[in-house]
C-alpha cells in the first residue's frame, strides 16, 4: 500500500492542523512543502505566521510549482521521514495563474495532470511516508466564471489522481477526521 496520506476538506476544516499533527506523531525528520506565494500583506502575514508555527527542526521547501523537480534537486537518497505537502489547493491555482490568459481547457487540465504525475512519480522514487493537503471542491457551487469552473474542474481531477495513489484519504469536517480510504 503506498505511503501517501490524502487529507481532503473544506476551508477551515482542520485539514493543516491534522496534517502537521500527523507528521509529529511519527517523530520522524519532517520536510514541509510550502505552495503559497506571497500576493499582498494578508498573505504574507499568514505565511510569516505558518513559518513561526511549525517546529524549528522541521525543513522547509517553499516551491509553489514544479515540486517533483525541486524535491529531487533536495533530496539525493531515500527520504526516511514525512514529506509534507500543504497544499494542492493553491498548487492547482499557481499553475493555473501561470498560464496565459487564454490557455484552453485541454491546457490547463495537462499542466495539472503534469504536474500531479510528477509528483506521484516522485514519491515512489523518493520514499519516506507523504501527507498530502488539499480543498475538496466537489460539494460547493459551481461557480459563475469560466475561469473558476476551470479552476474547480483541475483541482477535482487533481484531487482524484492522487486519492487513487493514496493508500489513505482522510475527509476533515469541523476538525473531526473520516478516513475514505
Amino acid at each position: 500500500m503506498s505511503n501517501l496520506t490524502l487529507i481532503l476538506g473544506g476551508a477551515r476544516s482542520g485539514k493543516s492542523d491534522y496534517a502537521e499533527s500527523l507528521a509529529r506523531e511519527t517523530n520522524q525528520p519532517v520536510l514541509f512543502i510550502a505552495t503559497a506565494t506571497v500576493s499582498d500583506d494578508e498573505m504574507r502575514e499568514r505565511i510569516e505566521h505558518h513559518r513561526a508555527a511549525r517546529p524549528q527542526e522541521w525543513q522547509t521547501l517553499e516551491a509553489p510549482m514544479n515540486i517533483a523537480a525541486e524535491l529531487e534537486s533536495k533530496i539525493s537518497q531515500l527520504w526516511n521521514g514525512v514529506i509534507l505537502l500543504d497544499c494542492v489547493t493553491l498548487l492547482v491555482s499557481n499553475i493555473l495563474l501561470s498560464l496565459p490568459e487564454d490557455s484552453s481547457f485541454e491546457t490547463v487540465m495537462q499542466k495539472v495532470k503534469d504536474e500531479i504525475d510528477a509528483l506521484i512519480a516522485a514519491q515512489e522514487r523518493i520514499g519516506g511516508e507523504w501527507i498530502v493537503v488539499s480543498n475538496e471542491v466537489g460539494l460547493g457551487l459551481v461557480p459563475p466564471y469560466p475561469l473558476g469552473r476551470i479552476y474547480r474542474d483541475a483541482l477535482g481531477r487533481a484531487n482524484q489522481m492522487l486519492a487513487r495513489a493514496a493508500g489513505h484519504v482522510t475527509f476533515m469536517v469541523a476538525g473531526i477526521p473520516t478516513a475514505i480510504k
